[in-house]
């Protein structure tokens, strides 16, 4: 599956779910269904934000992954852990969108992915923005992310609808 695939199932699967469930936060320390797509689409255009970083800046060979990058990159995905950010980088997402907002967001997100897909190859692989953990990328594994990012939710979105039964 790429991005695209991933994101498509995703808003897909947001018309199988009430508003009660969009909401419902199962336990104190979790998030709602409508929380982690929230955080989907957020982290995915803070990616592709980067992708258009990358578009705009001067190639430089000597720009490096972090060891955390080269890993992630080389087994192409996220560890099947719960992962947790810095307190001061881990607000809570957004719980009230109605579920045709996110619906609208997710569209409005695969249409920029597929901006940028169709973009990518256009740009020299040595532009690069920095991510703070996992070091310099190029506008590819900006896309890449997204679709790493989004399939390491699915885990999460299992686990959050095992709630809901």
């Amino acid at each position: 599956m790429n991005g695209k695939d991933i994101l498509s199932k995703f808003k897909q699967d947001l018309t199988t779910y009430s508003p009660e469930q969009l909401r419902s936060i199962p336990e104190k320390g979790v998030w709602s269904i409508g929380q982690m797509y929230d955080h989907i689409i957020v982290v995915a255009h803070e990616y592709l934000d980067q992708a258009a970083v990358c578009s705009e800046a001067q190639e430089q060979g000597h720009l490096e992954k972090t060891l955390a990058g080269k890993e992630l990159f080389h087994t192409k995905g996220f560890p099947p852990i719960k992962i947790r950010l810095p307190d001061e980088m881990n607000a809570p997402p957004n719980n009230s969108d109605s579920q045709e907002e996110l619906i609208d967001r997710m569209e409005k997100l695969i249409q920029r992915l597929e901006y940028w897909e169709s973009q990518v190859d256009e740009i020299h692989p040595e532009r690069k923005a920095k991510h703070g953990g996992f070091g310099w990328l190029n506008a590819g594994e900006w896309l890449n992310l997204v679709e790493m990012h989004s399939r390491h939710h699915l885990r999460q979105k299992e686990e959050l609808e095992s709630y809901l039964e």
